[in-house]
């Protein structure tokens, strides 16, 4: 009985911090739709749209993959907190790197359901994602 108090002894903590980081992905969730010119939620939901299904789920796997950074990192709630915060500026900072540099024309073709337009976006956020959860070591 004792290994089992002691194993859910960080129960509290692993709650607060998984709370909060639901709480930064529903903020990431809305913040990413406010800065990409297309209805990623109507593409989905709505049009059935691959391509947005996959740019949309390769940006929250790599905002999860940064945030998971960020919780391993650090050195309390409110730096997690604020590392959270960067993550998501990250990730908001791929999408426009992308879209301005690399693919212009990656939300009319995202729009236009091109598989390969929603990877090349998914591969990209993935890809920051590793890199922002690599960088947040300290």
């Amino acid at each position: 009985m004792d290994t089992v108090i002691e194993s859910i002894a960080g129960l509290g903590h692993f709650a607060l911090y998984f709370g909060i980081s639901i709480a930064l992905l529903f903020a990431f969730k809305i913040l990413y739709a406010f800065v990409t010119p297309h209805d990623e939620w109507k593409l989905v939901k709505e049009d059935q749209n691959t391509a947005a299904a996959i740019g949309f789920g390769g940006a929250l796997v790599g905002f999860c993959i940064a945030l998971s950074g960020a919780i391993s990192n650090s050195e309390s709630v409110i730096d997690f907190i604020v590392w959270g915060v960067i993550a998501i500026i990250a990730q908001l900072f791929a999408f426009g790197l992308l879209r301005f540099t690399f693919m212009p024309k990656i939300v009319e073709r995202i729009v236009n359901q091109e598989v390969s337009a929603g990877i090349m976006l998914a591969a990209v956020s993935i890809g920051v994602g590793l890199l922002n959860a690599a960088s947040m070591t300290y």
